[in-house]
């Protein structure tokens, strides 16, 4: 897997009229492999589908990450609010988009070519993308690892004062990290999307509308130990939180 830093799209983006994402490579037109016109069309539309992404992914980056910057400075002064933002760009992955902290502790908001692709407009990407700051300037990663510790030693304890053996033992410390990390997930995922309506808004986007990515994925329901609340949840604190702004 290879991290595309966004200044790589941006570079591109400043320094040449052409589209940020490379073409993708037309044969040669020979005796031997004529092209069809149905052929030629499915490439066009496809060159056309990466210039789209490629170009709203720049602008909504361009746009939106100064935005959370901004609010990180402004919720949490004293965290490190230089997001850095890259792109996986292996082909073929289901869509996809986190945050999480390089070894330096500079914040990371990492996006996969699958995603970029599926949404249907830059409002979409905008509000994926103040979400995934959102879960930053809360601390979440921070807090789900206290929590995933918490439930490691309870756990843990739990097996070992039961005279299980050291062997069941790890694995109860294993299964108590597991819950102990899901266990205010929920909340986590509505958090964000209460702090991700309002970069998306600042930002000129339009949060609801970004909202109706929710209405395209599977929906989790509310299912015991769950990572993510319902979408129609998630739809509804997105709707109120745009109201009062």
């Amino acid at each position: 897997m290879r991290w595309l830093p966004l200044v790589f799209f941006v570079a591109l983006a400043a320094c040449e009229a052409a589209p940020v994402a490379r073409p993708l490579p037309v044969p040669e037109r020979t005796q031997q492999t004529p092209q069809t016109q149905s052929g030629n069309s499915s490439q066009a539309e496809l060159r056309q589908r990466a210039d789209r992404a490629a170009r709203n992914f720049v602008e909504v980056v361009g746009t939106v990450e100064p935005v959370a910057e901004r609010e990180c400075r402004r919720v949490a002064p004293r965290m490190n609010c230089d997001f850095l933002i890259v792109v996986d760009d292996r082909p073929g992955q289901p869509p996809n988009a986190f945050q999480t902290v390089a070894r330096n502790g500079q914040p990371l908001l990492a996006f996969n070519l699958g995603l970029i692709a599926s949404v249907e407009n830059a409002d979409e990407l905008a509000f994926v993308m103040g979400h995934e700051a959102s879960h930053h300037i809360m601390g979440h990663l921070g807090r789900m690892q206290q929590n995933a510790a918490v439930g490691a030693v309870i756990f843990s304890g739990l097996a070992s004062m039961s005279g299980a053996s050291a062997a069941n033992v790890r694995t109860a410390e294993e299964f108590g990290a597991a819950v102990g990390a899901r266990t205010y997930s929920k909340d986590f995922e509505l958090e964000a999307d209460r702090l991700g309506t309002i970069i998306t808004k600042r930002a000129g986007y339009d949060p609801i509308r970004g909202a109706r990515f929710f209405t395209r994925i599977p929906d989790p329901g509310n299912r015991f130990l769950g990572t993510h609340p319902p979408n129609a949840a998630r739809i509804d604190i997105v709707r109120r939180t745009a109201s009062q702004i």
